[in-house]
Order: C-alpha cells, then sequence, then structure tokens
C-alpha cells in the first residue's frame, strides 16, 4: 500500500507560480511512476505531469508544458509540481497519484493509488 498526500495548493493571482507536493509513505517511491492529475468542476480528470523514479524520465500535458516541472526526492520519497506562469484555466483540484511500473502513465485508469486532492485557485 502507498499513502499520497498533496499540499501546496491555494490561491494565486494570473501570472504566478506555487508548488504542489505529494509526499509518498507505505513504501519506497523507487520503481514507481508518480503522476499529476487535475479536475475543474463538470470537467474529467486530466493528466498533467508524470516523473518515473528511478530513472526520472518526465511526461508533461501539452498545455503545461514549459511552465509546469516536475521532479522528485526519493531520500524524503516526495515529488513536486512546480507551476509557473499560472493562469485562470490552471484552476482545478490536483491530485497525485502513483503505479509501480517503469513506463510512465498518461491515463487514471492506469494509477492504483491517489492522493485526496489539494485545490488550486488561479485569479484574473
Amino acid at each position: 500500500q502507498v499513502q499520497l498526500v498533496e499540499s501546496g495548493g491555494g490561491l494565486v493571482q494570473a501570472g504566478g507560480s506555487l508548488r504542489l507536493s505529494c509526499a509518498a509513505s507505505g513504501r519506497a517511491l523507487l520503481n514507481t511512476v508518480i503522476g499529476w492529475f487535475r479536475q475543474a468542476p463538470g470537467k474529467e480528470r486530466d493528466f498533467v505531469a508524470a516523473f518515473s523514479s528511478p530513472l526520472t524520465y518526465t511526461k508533461y500535458a501539452d498545455s503545461v508544458k514549459g511552465r509546469f516541472t516536475i521532479s522528485g526526492d526519493n531520500a524524503k520519497n516526495t515529488v513536486y509540481l512546480q507551476m509557473n506562469n499560472l493562469k485562470p484555466e490552471d484552476t482545478a483540484v490536483y491530485y497525485c497519484a502513483a503505479v509501480s511500473r517503469a513506463a510512465i502513465a498518461t491515463t487514471a485508469e492506469t494509477y492504483d493509488y491517489w492522493g485526496q486532492g489539494t485545490q488550486v485557485t488561479v485569479s484574473s
């Protein structure tokens, strides 16, 4: 079992930055893919970014490329999502998820473990 806890959400003006954290417990994140997804009201849960450990491969949705950066700290068992130049359309609940595999996955159904989510609101 893996438990995931997100933090770092909040309210920010357009153009601002936030850093989300996903702390994992239960077992080490080696040979694990951690993904970030987001869900706006009335919309589906969409892929944002993913990070694989230990190879440190990353993948991003086109909508966040160049603005968001995903990274991991194996010593802290934590994955981060640095979000810069935020836009109102980035407003959503952000979830981190984990699955034991080597290849990065972008579909929510692939992931086995989920956090409770953290709200990100970007005002215009």
